[in-house]
C-alpha cells in the first residue's frame, strides 16, 4: 500500500506546468517527461507505439506559432522542431502506457492538480454569479464598487513590448544595369 502522506511530487510543481492552449488545460510533453523522469524521446516513443490510445482531444501537436509563443515561458522549447500537449484525459491515458512506480505517483499528483484547478475555476465562477446577483439587488450607488471588484477579478493581458528596433525610413531603390 502506498503512503499518501509522502508526496513524490509537490503539488505546486505540477500546478505550475498546467497551461491553457486552444481553450484546454494541458501539460506539455516536455514537462511530462521531466515529471516522469524520462527523456522526452522515450515518452513520445511510448505514445507512438500506442497511438490509437491518444486521439486529438487527448493529445495534439503544437503549431510553430504556438511553440514560439510558449518558448518565451518554456525555454526548453525554443529550438524544438515539434512539441506535443496532453489534455487531462491524455495524461490519464499515459498511466496505461507508462507502467513504472514513478509514473503511478506522478499521474496521481497530476490528476489532483487538474481537480484543484477545476475547483478554483468553479469558485471564481460562483463568485462572479454572486456579484451579479448583488449588483441586480442594489442601486447605482454601489456601481463603482461592483465595477472595481469586477475589474480586479478580470485577467487582462499586458501588451507585449517589442524587442529590437524598427526602421522608420523608406528602403532605398537601387537600379542595376544589365550587360547585353
Amino acid at each position: 500500500m502506498v503512503n499518501d502522506k509522502k508526496e513524490i511530487l509537490p503539488a505546486s510543481l505540477v500546478e505550475g506546468k498546467i497551461l491553457i492552449l486552444r481553450g484546454r488545460k494541458v501539460i506539455l510533453g516536455v514537462h511530462l517527461a521531466l515529471l516522469y523522469e524520462v527523456q522526452t524521446r522515450e515518452l513520445m516513443q511510448a505514445v507512438k507505439r500506442n497511438r490509437c490510445r491518444f486521439p486529438r482531444d487527448f493529445m495534439f501537436e503544437l503549431t510553430r506559432e504556438e511553440i514560439r509563443r510558449i518558448s518565451q515561458i518554456v525555454t526548453s522549447l525554443k529550438y524544438a522542431k515539434t512539441a506535443f500537449a496532453f489534455t487531462e484525459e491524455g495524461v490519464a491515458m499515459l498511466s496505461s502506457v507508462l507502467r513504472s512506480e514513478r509514473a503511478i505517483h506522478v499521474n496521481i499528483a497530476i490528476m489532483r492538480a487538474f481537480v484543484k484547478l477545476r475547483e478554483i475555476l468553479a469558485t471564481n465562477n460562483e463568485l462572479a454569479k454572486r456579484l451579479d446577483d448583488l449588483e441586480k439587488r442594489y442601486d447605482s450607488q454601489f456601481r463603482v464598487v461592483f465595477d472595481a471588484i469586477l475589474q480586479l477579478m478580470s485577467v487582462t493581458e499586458k501588451p507585449k513590448r517589442q524587442i529590437g528596433f524598427t526602421v522608420k525610413e523608406r528602403a532605398a531603390q537601387y537600379q542595376t544595369k544589365r550587360k547585353r
